[in-house]
Order: C-alpha cells, then structure tokens, then sequence
C-alpha cells in the first residue's frame, strides 16, 4: 500500500461529493450503480458539465485569429485553461503546456517530433516492462523507423521495477527514457525521481506517463524534475478528447511540428513555411476549445479538496478493499507493491476475469476486465487478464462491501 496518510489529514465528505457527480445516482440492471472504472475514465462533476455547457451557451467561437467578442472570450477561456494547467503541474511557464487528444497522442508527439531528432540507428530508447501500450507502441514505431533499439526494464513479481537493472541499462547510445508514474493495471507507484535522477546523471532526459496519477496525487514537474509528463483530461474528471503534453521550454523549442496545418503557422508560401513559437507550433487545427476549458473547470473542483484529503480517503478504500477480497476463497490480488495508488487487480481461480466482470455487471459493479492495455505485463506475469477495481475521491465504503459481496456471489457460483 501507499504510505498511510497522517491522523491530521483531513477527510473528505464522499456523501457530500458523490451529489456532485449525476449519473452515480444511476442504477444499472436495477441495482444502485457502483463504478470502480476510474483508471479507464472518471465521472464528470456538475461543475465541468455545466461549464461545457455554458461555453457552447455563451462563449462558442474559434480562437486566437478573430477580431470578435465571442472570439476573445473563447480565446480567453481557452489560454485560461493552459494557465490554469500549469499552475496544476507546477510548470515555470504556460509556454510549457501544451494540449493534445490525450495523453497517448502527446507520447506520440514526442516520439515522432524529438524522437525524431534524436533518435537514429543503434540508439536506444528505455521504457518499462510495465508500460500501457501508449507508451510502448508510439517507441517501437520509432525505433522501426530509425534503426534503433528498444530496451526494457523489468519487474518483480510484486510489480516492482528493478532499478539496479534500470541503471545499466542507461548507456550511451540511451537516447530517452519514457516511463509511468502509476501502473494502470496493478496500481505500484513508480519511484519517478530516482527514475529521473538517474538519467539525468547521464544526461538522458525522461518522458513520464501521468495518466493514472494527475487525479490522485500531486504533480510537480520542476521537483520531479521531469522532462516531458504526460497525462489526459477524461482522468481526471474532465472531458474526454483532451489530454497535457509539458515540456522543457528548452525542448519544445527545438523540436519541430508534430502536424502542420493552421494555427502553428507563423507564414507560409508555396516555398517555404515558418511555424509558430510553442506550444502553438504543436497544437494546429482548431484545437479542442470547450474540452480544454472543461478540463480547466475539473482541476479547479479537484483542487477544491487537496490531494492530502483525496489520498487518504483512496488509501482508505484501498485497505479495505485488499483485505476484503483476500479472504474470498480462491481469489489472488495481483500486485502486492509497498507502495499503491487506489487500483486493485485479481483473479478467481477457475474463473475467467470476463466472466467475473460479466457477472458484477449484473450486480451494478462496474469493472474492468482483460489486459489493460498492458500484455507483456501480463506476459510477465503469466496471466491473460485479471479483473481491476479502480478507486476514486468519490469511492464509499458501502461500494467496496458490494464489490467483495458480488465477488463472493461469483465464487459461490462457480464453487
């Protein structure tokens, strides 16, 4: 588990939150809804709808080129939301943010624009054994691409990452290393800052996936001292079709366009093109204005809480749902890191996971099944699926007793 929060952290009023959050009033199949997805997508507050809402209602035009009202209070709202990212992250500058589709998008974005640069034949890039395929398909396509090598760290049975076999795999022809923070599938919390540390000795720079950590804990990229981080809106009670590529200024300034189209043009003739300064030159099109100012609006309400308060209630959960489950007959928690966010994989003996998430469905309990995005981890680890609950700020005690109800329920049906 995670270290447990102080006596003096205060705790939050679930009750109180879940009134914020529509459809976890819903019931499915006739039974109260109990949604443990969180690590595929979180519910969205009222606060983020109504401010959708309210942009299409009030503000809706395209930015930053037009002379009109409506245009620079889009304009506005949507430079506002890059701002209102950056103090999220703790980046020195706005310049520094910039927005995507998601977060595997910004992978692939740096993969291609400073891969690209950086990355030729026999080089090699340094990712994990536990990596969501985001972050292993967009390196391997560059490596194909430019000859190059695609090395692996690997893991403990508890879902560790050996470290000592990280550092010598650090060599010279190491180009980048791209890494998770939080492990989606088992939910181990990665040692980031000796992950960073250690490359940086050797003047490697990191790409670190946020994805499963921006909603649960803080994120400071100039302590961390990472070089690209990475994570998407629909995570962290935002809209979906929006995700945060940061990067080093002094990156994203030599990096070349990701795509080319409108927006991250500075001039263009039929001889010669000039881009924008970032983090225009990578965002060209229209971008997604309301899902940014959507994203805006749920980093506000999860500021609202403290991450303090948000870890321990999930740290709460967590605890109780790793002894709860333990003690069904049969059942093996995958995972066992000392360190955990709020996400708990399993298997029933003799059941397969599908049938497993099938079954709590009819229940009400929403699940995850399969790989997670994550096969070689489950290569590893010799299984082709588990099942996963993931917690979230709004997780009731009384959802994870439905969750290890259901669980038995299913044992008792399978014997």
């Amino acid at each position: 588990m995670a270290p447990e929060p102080t006596s003096r952290t205060r705790s939050l009023d679930v009750t109180a939150i879940r009134q914020d959050f529509p459809i976890l009033r819903s019931h499915v199949h006739g039974r109260p809804l109990v949604y443990l997805d969180n690590a595929s997508t979180t519910q969205k507050p009222r606060a983020v709808i109504d401010r959708l809402v309210r942009f299409y209602s009030e503000e809706n035009a395209n930015v930053h080129r037009g002379l009109h009202y409506l245009s620079e209070r889009a304009t506005d709202a949507y430079e506002g939301a890059r701002e209102t990212v950056r103090r999220f992250i703790n980046a020195g500058d706005a310049r520094e943010v910039v927005f995507t589709r998601g977060t595997t998008e910004s992978i692939n974005l740096v993969a291609q624009s400073y891969g690209g640069s950086h990355v030729g034949a026999d080089d090699e890039v340094v990712i994990s054994t536990m990596e969501h395929h985001s972050n292993i398909v967009p390196w391997q396509i560059l490596c194909e691409q430019r000859g190059a090598r695609l090395r692996v760290i690997p893991m403990s049975d508890a879902g560790e990452l050996d470290l000592g076999s990280y550092e010598r795999l650090l060599t010279g022809r190491t180009r980048i290393v791209a890494v998770g923070h939080v492990s989606n599938a088992v939910g181990t919390i990665h040692e980031i800052q000796r992950i960073v540390d250690l490359a940086h000795a050797r003047g490697i720079p990191v790409l670190v996936d946020g994805a499963q950590a921006a909603a649960h804990m803080p994120v400071d990229v100039r302590a961390l001292g990472a070089d690209f981080y990475v994570f998407s809106g629909h995570k962290v009670f935002g809209p979906t079709g929006i995700g945060v590529l940061y990067g080093r200024s002094s990156l994203l300034d030599a990096m070349p366009p990701y795509q080319g189209g409108g927006e991250m043009i500075a001039s263009v003739t039929f001889e010669k093109t000039t881009y924008q300064s970032p983090p225009h030159r990578f965002e060209a099109g229209t971008p997604a204005i309301a899902e940014a100012v959507g994203l805006a609006a749920a980093i506000d309400y999860l500021n609202g809480f403290g991450f303090d308060a948000i870890a321990k209630a999930e740290h709460d959960r967590l605890v109780q749902a790793t002894a709860l489950l333990s003690s069904v007959p049969g059942l093996r928690v995958v995972g066992s890191a000392p360190r955990k966010a709020g996400i708990l994989s399993f298997v029933l003996e003799g059941v397969h996971p599908h049938d497993v998430a099938s079954i709590l469905d009819r229940e009400g309990v929403a699940v995850r099944a399969g790989h997670h995005c994550c096969q070689p981890l489950m290569d590893r680890l010799g299984l082709p699926a588990t099942v996963r609950a993931s917690l979230a700020l709004y997780t009731t005690a009384e959802e994870i007793d439905a969750l290890a109800d259901a669980v038995r329920r299913v044992r008792g049906v399978f014997g």
